[in-house]
């Protein structure tokens, strides 16, 4: 299939004034300006009419399928509030593909998600990576488990506070992480000398260090939920301890360290941003949050928490850190490229690069623009949307 006719941005290079795409059997085949156009037949040409052809759309962080839609404590299973430390969680065990938010994804040009569990417990669980189409999750699956989230701050003070369990301080929610990556160290280090020396006798079988055990070797990324400043610093404490590899979600007063996350280099998901300061750590919410981690020289990605901000609203979301200051390209790679890089998927989607999997957008002007709309939506390039 071809779409000509339009400009084009590729995310791995300039933007086109007036391009093709080219994709066959689900892969980009061959992306350029009109005047290159290959010569041959096409099964099907999509003239764009002007209007710009983009990768589809990435939330590096969401609940999609975790959280059902209209419904009450029957569709809700992003929280498993009964256990501080619950590593060995998989969010695949819970997602309803069913849910009528992979549609309304869809309709938005959302093609790839990060979803997972949720912020309740200290660990919560691992995450995954699927495309925003299909009826079988394990069929939609990028990538299992893409990472292991961690939450600090206000979220698990308030669920064990109700509890009267442990924790109800930032201390003891630290310290309960630092206690669990320890054990989860030594778990692997009995396995490996059990496999090294027949003499040594292999660990009992446990489900939460083996699954933390390859975050602690930095293997599987850690993702941090954290909004206040001193809870990003946490963040940043507990993964040089134990050498992690990580990513902070939220980040909602990263503006005010936006230069000490440039020099740890470590990326940010930032978002939601259409809420309101429902809480107290929310204090120091601004929309100027994405442009001014971005200047400092941090990878930014914008995401949606859906369903704190319904998830067809991540191009709105870019549009608005545009608004308030962000690089307009910039501001499309964080719900492109560096959203499917930060997800770990970046070989395979958040650019128009020959090879890559065929999720385009097609939109009938740029999709910052409140008035645009979107014409054509391809995952695995077959239309899901037109």
């Amino acid at each position: 299939m071809l779409i000509q006719n339009g400009v084009v941005h590729p995310m791995d290079g300039p933007v086109i004034p007036c391009g093709f795409v080219a994709f066959e059997e689900g892969k980009i085949t061959a992306v350029g300006s009109m005047e290159a156009l290959p010569a041959g037949a096409f099964g099907e040409v999509l003239d764009a009419q002007g209007g710009h052809i983009l990768p589809g759309f990435v939330d590096a962080h969401c609940h999609l399928g975790l959280f059902g839609n209209a419904l009450g404590f029957e569709a809700d299973d992003g929280n498993e509030a009964t256990d501080p430390c619950t590593p060995q969680l998989r969010a695949l065990d819970a997602i309803n593909p069913q849910d009528r938010c992979f549609q309304e994804a869809r309709l938005g040009g959302v093609t790839c998600v990060l979803t997972g569990p949720g912020s309740a417990n200290p660990i919560a669980g691992q995450s995954a990576v699927l495309k925003t189409t299909g009826r079988w999750v394990d069929e939609m699956v990028l990538k299992a488990p893409a990472c292991m989230k961690f939450a600090l701050g206000e979220n698990p003070k308030a669920v064990y506070n109700e509890r009267k369990e442990t924790p109800i301080t930032r201390m003891a929610t630290a310290a309960l992480i630092r206690e669990q990556l320890s054990r989860a160290l030594e778990y692997r280090d009995k396995q490996d000398k059990a496999q090294e020396d027949q003499g040594e006798d292999m660990p009992d079988f446990d489900a939460k260090l083996e699954a933390l055990s390859a975050v602690a070797s930095g293997d599987l990324p850690a993702h941090f939920h954290a909004h206040r400043a001193d809870d990003i610093a946490t963040a940043v404490r507990l993964s040089r301890e134990f050498g992690l590899s990580y990513v902070i979600v939220h980040g909602t007063e990263g503006h005010l360290v936006a230069d000490l996350l440039a020099r740890e280099g470590v990326p940010v998901i930032t978002g939601p941003c259409l809420t309101d300061r429902s809480k107290p750590e929310l204090a120091g919410q601004t929309l100027e949050n994405p442009a001014r981690l971005s200047r400092a020289g941090v990878k930014v990605a914008i995401c949606t928490d859906h369903p704190e901000t319904p998830i067809q609203h991540l191009p709105l979301c870019a549009a608005m850190a545009v608004r308030y200051g962000m690089d307009e390209e910039e501001a499309l790679a964080a719900i492109t490229r560096n959203a499917a890089e930060i997800a770990g998927v970046g070989r395979r989607v958040g650019t128009l690069s020959p090879g890559k999997d065929a999720d385009i957008v097609v939109t009938n002007a740029h999709p910052f623009d409140w008035r645009s709309q979107i014409r054509a939506v391809f995952i695995d390039g077959l239309r899901v949307r037109d």
